[in-house]
């Protein structure tokens, strides 16, 4: 399978001529730092390609190398995670491992994440299949609504100029075909109303379309699958049922062909196609990013009501491992996913794991705190830096917004103190602090004079200097 990479790097590269080192390059234009991590990862997206190469007796033994990222939040974990599974255009899924409960409790079970994970592929591969078709979609709709403003006249239809069975005869179209010039008077008037159509010139014309109904009952079932699969499948045997009800509606020109366009998108794709395209692409390309592994870290199992975290870990185990989980598409098997787990690992260490789930995790890497020196970073060097956002956002309303160097030292060191003093949320702390500096050029916006605003350390310290300090505002503001 080749995987052309969606805008990360240079267009003409394809991922299989993607070195490790231009992979962490790519990453570098996002995340600031971790370079052990942007190495680990990249290693294991090049494997990945490499395995693609191999003779498939081979292959198919060949197994990931998961990885268990340690560090504290706000430094990056799940920012590396997902650039790296939107570079490949792979199927992606951030989920909690904390939101999982062992077999028996209230909650929901393991296999929901390989669910979840193939209705993300399967919406990926509708997506793009939908690009494929959108001229071909566009030119049947145009066709269609053009039928609708200007039906064709019999002797069109008679000689095979369209193909539109459903309209009726109308006496201006019998009275137009009555001569092969006023064949020729219906078309150049038909290119006329399509060049008004492509304008938008007839977008407030009513017409009547059918419509196909959607709408039907909404039933829940608990069955041993949980309630989300049961409700899934019957949404799906109604669906079928109710889909083939059609009512005819009046709307306006561009709403219809907006309504048109999703029923001849849906008429041109294979849904067949796509899920299998779709489950070929999470067992060979999905990501899953398993978050707060640490929350279920531990082997105590006492007894009582409360759920076991050594249980939770117990059922976790085969889809790390590799097992064959049912889902509305069909079989899917979870061997080849890669899994990254990520957590703070304050209270837990990784060697609290059960065995069998640290030997799925052979790889892991630790993310460094951030410095000062690295909020100076994260706001002014990523290709959609916070300052960069802030400045395009006001900018929309004329307001120029200009950042001194000193200022952004100001800022960096403030975030850094703020972590210090408080609890330490890494790069998130910088929201905070940004949107506090920025409230009062903000909530001015539309009506601030002068346009141009230039910060400097000075405004800083005015605007912040006095939270920073306040220890208990802080805690409640920043």
């Amino acid at each position: 399978m080749v995987i052309y990479l969606a805008g990360e790097v240079d267009d003409e590269l394809r991922l299989d001529e993607l070195t490790p080192r231009q992979i962490v390059a790519a990453l570098d234009k996002h995340v600031v730092g971790q370079q052990a991590a942007k190495r680990a990862v990249a290693i294991a997206l090049r494997n990945r390609v490499r395995r693609q190469k191999l003779p498939p007796d081979m292959a198919a033994d060949v197994m990931p190398k998961n990885i268990i990222m340690i560090g504290s939040t706000g430094v990056g974990k799940t920012e590396i995670a997902r650039r790296l599974a939107r570079m490949s255009n792979s199927p992606f899924l951030k989920v909690e491992a904390s939101k999982f409960t062992e077999v028996g409790y209230v909650g929901r079970d393991v296999e929901s994440m390989i669910r979840d994970l193939t209705e993300i592929a399967v919406e990926m591969t509708r997506a793009e299949k939908i690009d494929e078709i959108a001229d071909k979609a566009e030119l049947n709709v145009e066709e269609r609504i053009l039928d609708l403003l200007l039906p064709p006249p019999k002797s069109s239809l008679a000689s095979g100029y369209f193909d539109f069975d459903e309209e009726e005869e109308t006496p201006e179209s019998a009275e137009v075909a009555q001569s092969a010039p006023r064949d020729e008077n219906f078309q150049r008037t038909r290119e006329k109303l399509r060049a008004q159509l492509r304008a938008g010139k007839l977008d407030n014309r009513i017409v009547e379309i059918e419509v196909r109904e959607k709408s039907f009952p909404t039933i829940e079932l608990a069955g041993p699958q949980g309630i989300e699969e049961m409700g899934i499948n019957m949404k799906d045997m109604l669906g079928n049922m109710f889909q083939g009800r059609t009512k005819r509606r009046k709307m306006r020109v561009d709403e219809a062909m907006e309504c048109l366009l999703q029923e001849e998108e849906e008429r041109l794709i294979d849904m067949d196609i796509v899920a299998r395209a779709a489950m070929e692409r999470v067992e060979s390309a999905g990501i899953i990013f398993l978050d707060e592994i640490d929350k279920i870290a531990g082997r105590e199992s006492g007894g009582g009501p409360d759920v076991s975290r050594e249980g939770v870990q117990r059922d976790i185990l085969p889809i790390v491992e590799g097992t064959t989980v049912n889902t509305r598409y069909g079989m899917v098997r979870t061997d080849h996913i890669l899994f990254i787990a990520a957590g703070a690992f304050h209270v837990s260490k990784p060697s609290d794991l059960i065995p069998e789930l640290q030997g799925r995790f052979p790889i892991r890497v630790e993310l460094e705190s951030l410095t000062i020196e690295d909020f100076k970073r994260i706001l002014t060097e990523p290709k959609n830096a916070l300052i960069k956002q802030y400045q395009a956002l006001l900018e929309t309303e004329g307001v120029q917004l200009e950042f001194t160097p000193d200022a952004i030292s100001a800022v960096a060191e403030f975030a850094a103190q703020v972590n210090e003093q408080t609890e330490n949320i890494g790069a998130r702390r910088l929201h905070t602090i940004m949107e506090k500096l920025l409230d009062e050029i903000s909530f001015e916006g539309p009506d601030l004079e002068p346009k141009q605003q230039r910060l400097d350390a000075a405004y800083v310290n005015r605007m912040l200097a006095e939270t920073v300090k306040d220890q208990d505002l802080s805690r409640y503001i920043l």
